[in-house]
């Protein structure tokens, strides 16, 4: 991610939980226009041209991280996927340090390069796809992030992850009152990046399936990235219907929960599903795919309905299914808040779990 400084404040309570752990740097990127001189995020301002910003970065960042470990002289460097875990690989070499490197898998990496951003990613997916097994099967220790993340790791190190535990989000703006009732009209909210992994283009086919059996039915979008054109163009086609935000801050996604039927989250297969949570925590049913990590937190017919990965037409009965039966909307959600509580985390939870991680990597202890 771009970090913005001074931090927002709930993205702070996850950095002072750990900072109260863990002595730490972040080597990372600056959004446009942030502040970059803080004591512990060392961050490089966008590149010029923007198009060449991500490339360049990768490039840079194990000499940035060869200077961090030689600087710093950190105990450990979690990488916050495979990618980095290659340049953090790297980074060690160049400094000659025992720094111990721990790869954190949060979704399936071969989708970086095929599914996400522009054509041209998929130029470097050989190499890509080397690259990040290359930094899984050679990093001190692993974490996953869901049973699926987890199988990820199995299949490509041939042991069990080091640790599995999910990421904290502070989740503070959707539980902190209770949920409300359900919209009177029925209303379908997808938050996610605009990117192919997401399957922007089937909710899209989906959505046009589903316009004319539900004619009052509307859909909200929240997300930017590369496919915007899919949501300027449904925006386009149903000026009523359907509204697109390309970015909503935590109180304001908890908003459109609360004005919405149900979350759509038509992914690929899913790292977990973050929105999920949040979801759970206002009430809402979930219709998503059966697939990814997604299972780990949705039970079909319980708390959402499961559908195949790539089915439109599925996707769309289960959409009109929920839209038009609020009995069962409010039964979904219902059951959705109920299991909030199994997923919901504290920072200092998060803290003491990567504190514990990285000991047991220094001592040799870690799989």
């Amino acid at each position: 991610m771009r970090y913005t400084l001074p931090l927002p404040d709930w993205l702070a309570k996850k950095w002072d939980a750990i900072e109260a752990a863990l002595d730490y740097r972040v080597v990372g990127a600056a959004a446009p226009g942030s502040d970059t001189s803080n004591h512990r995020f060392h961050l490089a301002s966008p590149s010029r041209p923007r198009i060449l910003d991500g490339l360049l970065f990768y490039l840079r960042l194990p000499f940035r991280l060869r200077n961090e470990i030689r600087g710093f002289e950190p105990d450990g460097i979690f990488a916050s996927d495979p990618f980095l875990g290659a340049c953090s690989l790297l980074g060690r070499a160049l400094a000659r340090r025992p720094t111990k490197v721990i790869v954190e898998v949060h979704g399936d990496w071969k989708t970086f390069t095929r599914l996400y951003g522009s054509q041209g990613r998929r130029l470097v997916t050989p190499l890509a796809d080397r690259v990040a097994v290359y930094a899984v099967r050679h990093a001190d220790a692993t974490r996953a992030v869901s049973t699926f993340t987890a199988r990820l790791i199995e299949e490509t190190r041939g042991v069990q992850p080091s640790a599995l535990f999910t990421p904290f989000s502070d989740l503070s703006a959707f539980a902190e009152r209770p949920p409300e009732q359900l919209p009177a009209r029925p209303t379908i909210l997808s938050v996610a990046a605009l990117e192919a992994y997401k399957n922007l283009a089937g909710l899209d086919a989906a959505w046009r399936l589903l316009a004319d059996r539900v004619p009052d039915a509307r859909l909200v979008l929240v997300g930017s990235g590369s496919q915007r054109a899919i949501a300027d163009r449904l925006v386009h086609d149903f000026p009523e219907r359907v509204e697109h935000h390309g970015w909503l801050d935590p109180e304001a996604v908890a908003a459109a929960l609360d004005d919405a039927t149900l979350l759509v989250l038509p992914s690929w297969p899913e790292g977990l599903g973050r929105v999920v949570i949040e979801a759970f925590a206002r009430g809402r049913a979930v219709v998503a795919t059966d697939a990814g990590g997604i299972p780990d937190l949705v039970t079909h017919e319980r708390q959402g309905l499961l559908i195949p990965p790539g089915d439109v037409a599925a996707l769309a009965d289960a959409l009109e299914r929920v839209l038009g039966n609020r009995v069962l909307a409010e039964r979904l959600g219902a059951a959705a808040r109920e299991r909030y509580a199994e997923w919901h985390s504290t920072p200092e939870e998060l803290a003491r779990r990567l504190r514990e991680l990285l000991e047991a990597a220094v001592n040799g202890r870690a799989r």
